[in-house]
């Protein structure tokens, strides 16, 4: 295989657990969203033991209140905004709205979206692919 290869599939399997990491956070919120409603009377039901600690990175930041948008969503929402951008400048402006996130996360994400059609790259600067454009305009 090659290094190449093997980097968009590194970038894919990037973009599938940052996926997955927001759905988790969207059930989470679903599930929890019912027993914040409920009346806790004297004859409820015990309270649910916490849910396990996570294995891994600690967390740092408090999660946003809201879902936090995939990277990819990022990204395009970046490009159709400012147009094509080299890879340190998304990173900026990604990282400007009080995300965490760098170049190599989005240079990953970037390959994985040009392997979908969704971006194109050139002269060292990235923009959406012509079809993808013209959607964010309209």
């Amino acid at each position: 295989m090659s290094i190449e290869l093997i980097r968009t599939k590194i970038a894919e399997l990037e973009a599938k657990i940052a996926d997955l990491r927001t759905t988790e956070r969207e059930l989470l919120a679903l599930g929890s969203a019912p027993a914040a409603r409920a009346k806790a009377g004297p004859a409820s039901a015990p309270a649910a033991a916490p849910a396990p600690r996570k294995r891994g990175r600690p967390a740092t930041k408090a999660a946003p209140a809201g879902p936090r948008q995939t990277i990819g969503a990022a990204i395009a929402e970046v490009l159709g905004l400012h147009g094509p951008l080299e890879v340190a400048e998304i990173a900026d402006r990604i990282q400007s709205t009080g995300r965490d996130i760098n170049r190599r996360t989005v240079s990953y994400s970037l390959q994985a979206m040009k392997k979908q059609g969704l971006v194109k790259a050139g002269d060292g600067k990235w923009g959406l692919s012509k079809a993808r454009a013209a959607a964010a305009r309209a």
